[in-house]
């Protein structure tokens, strides 16, 4: 006969309270049902664990195995928390990367709407590039992205999310900045254009002979933005990257090129199950843009 746990939890709870009926009681279990399984404990051991049948009195064996048994019942009890806590979402590990813009708007007002869901979760948000996170995804570093997907996008499940449009971002004191409707390419040539990574990757033929003809390259958001903000240039980015600094003295103004838009999807790696607590905030994150895109 192989020793069960619930011997050991019948045993503790008969030592414990000293006697039967009120062991019973606690472990709702018939007092027949308590003395059985004593039984069966004590002849799988050999020896007796009782002093008397009153069950008052432990033997050494009795003492021994009681301070075993309480130490193993805890650990067990432990663990059986942990995974129903795991199972039901309220514990767990998430790691979540995002674009910057993304990180730093979306991802932020998910955390304000639902983190009490979250208080035992271990929760990891990292903010990268769009390539970096689908790396990231596919070592399984990563839970969950956001990301714009690549042409290296194989072996990932990808949801879209939404679509960011381009604009001209230039100094609020900058002339277009004055300018009442989207902005044609035309209105951009002579203009100092400061090239960055996302504005590279607009496809359109217009953007492309802009870009090349610019001197000025950064790829930092802080330096693009703060060289914008000094007059040097103008630049060219999605709308949530500049709503994400929440910064003043800017000028966003939309292009007039409809393809001049930024997919988002929301990204995990295909035939992985998430953890249940990050399926919980994949959906929220889902659930969330849904809402917003429905009031915009």
């Amino acid at each position: 006969m192989a020793l069960k746990i619930e011997m050991l939890r019948c045993f503790a709870a008969v030592a414990q309270s000293g006697n039967l009926s009120d062991a019973a009681r606690t472990l709702g279990r018939t007092p027949s049902a308590i003395s059985m399984m004593l039984k069966q404990l004590e002849t799988h051991l050999g020896e007796p664990l009782f002093e008397t049948d009153r069950k008052s009195k432990l033997t050494a064996l009795g003492d021994f195995v009681l301070e075993q048994a309480e130490r193993e019942l805890k650990q067990f009890d432990d663990t059986v928390r942990t995974i129903e806590g795991y199972a039901k979402a309220t514990l767990g590990h998430v790691r979540i990367a995002a674009v910057p813009s993304v990180a730093g708007s979306i991802i932020t007002q998910v955390f304000a709407r639902h983190i009490n869901e979250f208080s035992h979760v271990d929760i990891e948000l990292r903010d990268m590039d769009s390539s970096s996170i689908i790396r990231e995804l596919s070592k399984d570093r990563v839970d969950i992205g956001v990301a714009t997907l690549g042409e290296q996008n194989f072996g990932l499940h990808s949801q879209f999310l939404l679509a960011d449009t381009f604009g001209v971002i230039c100094s609020e004191k900058h002339p277009l900045a004055f300018e009442t409707g989207p902005i044609d390419w035309e209105k951009l040539e002579g203009e100092r254009l400061i090239a960055n990574s996302l504005s590279k990757g607009i496809d359109a033929d217009q953007s492309r002979a802009l870009h090349a003809k610019a001197l000025l390259t950064a790829q930092n958001l802080t330096s693009l933005t703060a060289m914008v903000r000094a007059g040097i240039g103008i630049t060219i980015l999605p709308e949530m990257a500049i709503q994400a600094l929440h910064s003043s003295g800017f000028a966003f103004r939309p292009l007039a090129n409809p393809i001049a838009k930024r997919p988002i999807h929301l990204l995990r790696k295909a035939g992985v199950t998430l953890s249940p607590s990050a399926q919980i905030m994949e959906r929220h994150i889902f659930n969330y843009v849904q809402e917003t895109m429905k009031q915009s």
